[in-house]
């Protein structure tokens, strides 16, 4: 694989003939996966990370130039603040239905790559089809959790499951009130959502967003997993949805704008 003056070389070289500006920027670290032919770059700051990346086209441009299948950048920060929230999240969870959780956190305060180890939780789940779906079911199955899946009746036409009452905001921003009550009906012990937290217990149930919890973004989620737009959804729930998402590191500003303009599009 290419070294970081040789990746730099190439990222000065695409920004210049394509009309962006001269910015300085400084790569810190490359490392590559041969099993899923994947490049991640670490730059200095999130600075240099938008320098890289050039509105998605420049990272694109550069990914063709590799000639590797998917190439990602993340800043030292950004991998610090995960590392963080892991830590956090690791004695949060440790001592309780969610300790099989640790191993795939202590892979993640290695990432990047990831190489998750095979785990099986031992809980009853429920999980809700939110904006996520996809990705909590594959989290869900990935785990080899016990689960039932609940969601708003037509949100997502291509995937089964149960059908109960619930607004168009709840796509985006789950009931946890609603689910706590239909997790207990359920013998469930465990929530996957969308929330808006990363993890909290409730009368005897754990409520967990995987992945505000393991500060995994949306587009890593969508190659991991895949992704299914909801047909059904608050637009103004969206925004703050994605601006949440923009805020706490989980995507990127462009990538988001991007998103709300092509799902109000349809």
């Amino acid at each position: 694989m290419r070294s970081i003056p040789e990746i730099e070389a190439l990222v000065k070289k695409i920004r210049r003939e394509n009309g962006f500006p001269d910015t300085p920027f400084r790569i810190d670290e490359v490392r590559y996966d041969p099993e899923g032919d994947k490049l991640f770059i670490i730059a200095h700051v999130r600075t240099d990370k938008s320098v890289v990346i050039g509105n998605s086209f420049v990272i694109g441009k550069l990914r063709n130039a590799l000639g590797v299948k998917q190439v990602t950048v993340y800043s030292n920060l950004d991998l610090e603040i995960k590392r963080r929230k892991l830590r956090k999240n690791a004695e949060l969870v440790r001592g309780t239905v969610l300790e099989f959780l640790l191993p795939i956190i202590d892979v993640e305060m290695k990432f990047p790559p990831r190489k998750w180890p095979e785990v099986k939780g031992n809980v009853k789940t429920l999980v809700f089809m939110s904006f996520n779906a996809k990705a909590l079911i594959g989290f869900a199955r990935r785990l080899n959790l016990e689960y039932d899946t609940v969601g708003i009746r037509y949100a997502f036409p291509k995937l089964e499951y149960e059908t109960i009452e619930g607004e168009p905001r709840e796509i985006l921003f789950p009931n946890e009130e609603r689910l706590l009550s239909l997790a207990k009906d359920k013998g469930a012990k465990l929530v996957l959502a969308d929330f808006p937290f990363e993890v909290k217990f409730k009368e005897g149930v754990a409520l967990l967003n995987p992945f505000r919890s393991l500060h995994i973004g949306f587009f890593e989620l969508k190659y991991l997993f895949g992704f299914e737009k909801p047909v059904i959804y608050d637009k103004k729930a969206l925004v703050e949805f994605i601006i949440s998402l923009t805020y706490e590191g989980l995507m990127e500003s462009t990538d988001g704008a991007n998103l709300i303009w092509r799902m109000w599009k349809r």
